[in-house]
């Protein structure tokens, strides 16, 4: 079933938490967001075929590898985000979108506006955080 939705159309608090429109206007802001990301990293792809690496020059072929492993960095970065996205857009057809896999409570719209692939509500994404910079703290002591 398609769902229309308005070209200016923004999720409310007033409406029904992840009713038909909001889940489709998520879909279309992931949707969005992981072609933009492809698009980006063809770009890169065709950047770094056309690079040239053999620069007669010490310091331009280190500025250039220093350039490419950038690159490549934030290419897997995107690799992993496209994952998010396909699971978020996984989780719409599921009807799983918009609450938290932890406690199941509502993530909430700002939230899901911020970081439209995130998992967990305010609360668990703290906790989450917390108990990873005190194990990380732990660890180096």
């Amino acid at each position: 079933m398609k769902i229309e939705i308005e070209a200016n159309y923004k999720p409310s608090e007033n409406e029904e938490y992840m009713n038909p429109k909001q889940l489709e206007y998520f879909r279309r802001k992931l949707l969005a967001w992981k072609s933009e990301l492809l698009e980006e990293a063809q770009e890169t792809m065709d950047h770094l075929r056309e690079e040239n690496l053999n620069e007669p020059d010490i310091n331009d072929r280190a500025s250039a590898e220093t350039e490419t492993a950038f690159e490549l960095r934030t290419r897997d970065r995107y690799r992993k985000l496209l994952e998010k996205i396909d699971h978020a857009i996984e989780r719409i057809n599921n009807d799983d979108y918009g609450y938290c896999e932890e406690t199941g409570e509502p993530i909430g719209i700002a939230r899901l506006e911020a970081r439209p692939v995130a998992t967990l509500c305010i609360e668990a994404q703290e906790r989450h955080e917390n108990y990873e910079k005190t194990h990380i703290d732990a660890d180096d002591e």
